[in-house]
């Protein structure tokens, strides 16, 4: 059984997509905060809806939810928030019991095994709690279908014994609130995903945004950085805020041994030079692939399974972890034959692309 994680609503708060995250102590001035503290992360968490840069519809739609809640005085109708992961999908999840003053139980999918595991956190839970569960798509179907009853009906259907003996106890339950989060809102069974009453899609950020939350990160971490230096970093950040800090954790670093703690543009550039980020935002392993697919596969079309045994690589892996992005930028299309690397992608590795005439019918070149 995984680890309950209960917490109340204060003036605390929290952010994006791990799980079973203990935290209740409200965010420290920016410059009392200990910087070796292993919870830095979660001290740089936004503390309220307010303070949650970008995705503006979603805070909104949000805002109508809550205000709806406290107005009837009833707990939040159940929520299901998807979107790729970093972009927040738990800074929502913990915002939400602070605004409500409620408790929230934190637990994940791939934890909750066996209908038992869930039992804990629906009978500790008070009305009008919140009940997060990370990753949900990949609960087993076992705990997906004992969970019908618990959101629809607030019960818990309990069968003791075996066979013509057995018998069958209904357990009631405070009302409270099932938020979910996922990357794969597609693996979702149809009853599942119909028994959220709201669903949220959290989208890619802006640039504009994403400097935002670099530039109020670096003045919580105390550490000085220019505009354009929080710009750098917010365009090679694949419109992500976990990598955006990801980001600056490292030229922080690197400013500190390198620059005496100041971000400047200069530094910026360098830190992520050695770390191999381009201005595309890519990094080695993107690149690996798109020369990859050029140099062995004359640029496309090419299998996974090809590209995975060139660079020793899982296919997952690559579907998973490199492609999106690259799919997203334009840099490689996905054709019923098989990979194939675009002009853009050609472009971005200084390639002049061939001419256009025939294109679509084979490899580039």
């Amino acid at each position: 059984m995984g680890r309950q994680t209960v917490i109340r609503g204060d003036d605390g708060g929290g952010d994006d997509d791990d799980v079973e995250r203990p935290f209740s102590a409200p965010l420290p001035p920016p410059d009392s905060i200990n910087l070796k503290d292993e919870n830095l992360d979660e001290q740089l968490r936004p503390q309220r809806l307010a303070d949650v840069v970008g995705q503006r519809k979603v805070v909104e739609r949000l805002q109508i939810l809550i205000d709806a809640a406290r107005l009837r005085k009833d707990p939040l109708g159940h929520l299901l928030l998807d979107g790729p992961p970093g972009l927040g999908k738990t800074t929502f999840a913990t915002v939400l019991p602070k605004e409500l003053g409620v408790e929230v139980q934190i637990t994940s999918g791939p934890v909750l095994t066996a209908p038992k595991d869930l039992l804990p956190y629906l009978t500790n839970g008070s009305r009008g709690s919140i009940l997060f569960i990370d990753e949900i798509h990949r609960m087993p179907a076992t705990v997906e279908e004992f969970i019908y009853p618990v959101m629809e009906d607030f019960r818990v259907d309990i069968t003791l014994g075996e066979g013509l003996s057995a018998r069958t106890i209904n357990m009631p339950l405070e009302p409270f609130t099932v938020i979910g989060a996922t990357t794969r809102s597609g693996m979702l069974s149809a009853p599942l995903r119909d028994r959220f009453v709201n669903r949220l899609h959290l989208d890619f950020y802006s640039v504009e945004d994403l400097t935002e939350i670099v530039t109020r990160n670096a003045r919580k971490l105390r550490t000085e950085i220019e505009p354009a230096a929080a710009f750098e970093l917010a365009r090679r950040a694949r419109a992500t805020p976990r990598i955006a800090n990801n980001l600056l954790h490292w030229v922080r670093d690197f400013a500190t041994v390198k620059a005496k703690g100041h971000i400047t543009v200069d530094v910026a550039r360098d830190a992520l030079r050695m770390q191999e980020v381009d201005e595309a935002g890519l990094d080695e392993q993107d690149r690996k692939y798109m020369t990859t697919l050029l140099r062995i596969f004359a640029g496309g079309p090419a299998g996974l399974q090809s590209i995975s045994h060139s660079l020793n690589l899982p296919p997952d892996t690559l579907e998973d972890e490199v492609e999106p992005f690259l799919l997203r930028l334009g840099f490689i299309q996905r054709t019923p034959r098989g990979r194939v690397l675009t002009a853009e992608g050609l472009q971005h590795l200084g390639i002049t692309p061939p001419d256009s005439r025939g294109a679509g019918q084979g490899q580039l070149f």
